[in-house]
């Protein structure tokens, strides 16, 4: 009888890969994890127990076949493993890395709640697609048929970019368009190299180039480009913009020199990253080299500011966020992280406004506490009079959120139907919006969500879309 691979988590304790120190993690942008090894990959995924009801896959947006794959690494069958995970997942490489599994998969284990401690999901997810690279088991894609009708992706984010995959992968022709010089939206300007490296996104825009998915670089529709245009010469169009309007303060002084956008900034480091010309980083002005820094936010747009601000060398970098820990919308393992990198929380803290005549040299701080809970629950924070202080800062960050841009204006298109939060109208689960043969994905319908989201709308979407080319087909045949 075969011994039994599984249900070790009972003597094997729960381990993630090694972490790099923070003295020597913070002085560049490589990811901060260290790979799994073969044997230590196969002895976390057989804690795995196997559980009747997996919550791990119920919890996963795109409801990930985990047991099965953890299963197989566990028996060392790495390549079944990857072709399981990538039956779900579009992109598990990405998920492995940036994911809040403590809020998904890994938060709802079934060992977890047994006192156990849950199974490295995510860190065997990246193993079993890296090591799938690494053996060139990942290949372009090669559709059986291929089918003369064309669809427009208008966003190379994960959302438009999984949708492309899937159309592919049925013979349709893809055209991808997008405002930036590389696609992959967020994925490549927005997340820095130490949650996810960019060749990690790099090898998947080549593979769907090598796919036959065609770029369209460098590209705002309503500039450029129409969207009338688009739509009269494809079958079926795509929205999957993303949203990229920055919440901004209003307080005294908020316009002075030093003070800038989250998006800005991160944009910025990334593309330094890529060995670009960057004259906004080069002058000082989205770079924090010996810079007192104040990032404003609680959310892992905030928590990536705080900690490429250290890896620029920053003389000291603040977090301001007006609850506490326990309320922050960020992940805690991002948190702890940066704490460890040497951000400092500055908890219960908003900003009141600014001082500096042209260029920013403090936030004034209001203290706040916490009372009643607001609609969703959560405590609302109360401002404490007379609490305020004066923060030195040469450079402040606003990372509060994104909201959608005022596409119908934009794009010359008033039909389009929003709500009344300026996202894009659609149907749950297809996409479908008030237009014929247009559809939209991620975050431009949810608001500002997590990559595995997109992914998910962005492949329900891509089903939608052969359902509506088949039907305009059925009808054009009658």
């Amino acid at each position: 009888m075969a011994k039994q691979p599984m249900l070790k988590f009972v003597s094997v304790d729960r381990d993630m890969p090694e972490k790099r120190p923070p003295n020597l993690r913070s002085q560049d942008f490589g990811e901060i994890y260290a790979q799994f090894a073969t044997e230590k990959a196969n002895e976390q995924a057989s804690r795995c127990s196997q559980c009747g009801v997996p919550y791990c896959q119920s919890h996963c947006p795109l409801h990930n076949n985990i047991p099965d794959w953890l299963r197989l690494t566990a028996e060392g069958r790495l390549e079944e493993a990857y072709q399981v995970s990538q039956a779900t997942n579009t992109f598990p490489e990405i998920c492995g890395r940036i994911c809040p599994q403590d809020r998904l998969c890994e938060g709802n284990c079934v060992i977890e709640q047994s006192g156990h401690g849950t199974v490295t999901i995510g860190a065997v997810e990246k193993y079993i697609t890296d090591t799938a690279w690494e053996n060139g088991w990942v290949k372009p894609i090669v559709p059986s048929v291929e089918r003369t009708e064309k669809v427009a992706v208008i966003g190379a984010g994960p959302g438009g970019l999984a949708a492309a995959d899937e159309l592919r992968r049925q013979g349709v022709q893809v055209t991808v368009y997008d405002r930036y010089d590389r696609a992959g939206g967020l994925l490549t300007y927005g997340i820095p190299g130490f949650k996810l490296e960019k060749d990690v996104v790099m090898q998947r825009i080549e593979q769907l180039e090598k796919s036959g998915v065609t770029f369209v670089m460098n590209t705002n529709v309503g500039d450029e480009i129409s969207f009338d245009e688009i739509r009269e010469s494809h079958d079926a169009v795509l929205i999957a913009t993303g949203v990229y309007k920055t919440r901004e303060l209003k307080a005294p002084g908020v316009g002075a020199n030093g003070i800038v956008r989250a998006i800005d900034y991160l944009t910025a480091s990334n593309k330094k990253s890529f060995g670009d010309d960057v004259p906004e980083y080069d002058s000082g002005e989205l770079n924090a080299e010996g810079k007192r820094v104040v990032v404003i936010g609680g959310g892992d747009t905030a928590m990536d500011c705080v900690r490429t601000a250290i890896r620029q060398g920053a003389t000291s970098v603040k977090c301001l966020y007006r609850r506490d820990r326990a309320n922050m919308p960020g992940s805690q393992r991002e948190t702890q992280n940066a704490e460890e990198e040497g951000v400092e929380f500055v908890w219960l803290s908003a900003p009141k406004g600014f001082t500096g005549e042209q260029n920013v040299d403090g936030v004034i701080v209001q203290k706040m506490r916490l009372g009643a809970p607001d609609a969703s629950g959560r405590q609302s924070p109360e401002l404490i009079e007379g609490s305020d202080y004066n923060e030195p800062a040469d450079l402040v960050v606003q990372a509060l959120g994104f909201e959608p841009e005022d596409i119908p204006t934009l794009w010359g298109v008033p039909e389009l139907e929003v709500t009344r939060w300026g996202t894009i109208k659609a149907e749950f689960t297809t996409g479908k919006t008030a237009l014929d043969g247009v559809f939209a994905v991620g975050d431009i319908v949810r608001g500002a969500s997590l990559v595995v989201w997109a992914i998910k709308d962005g492949r329900d979407s891509a089903a939608a879309i052969l359902d509506h080319l088949n039907a305009s087909n059925a009808v054009a045949a009658e």
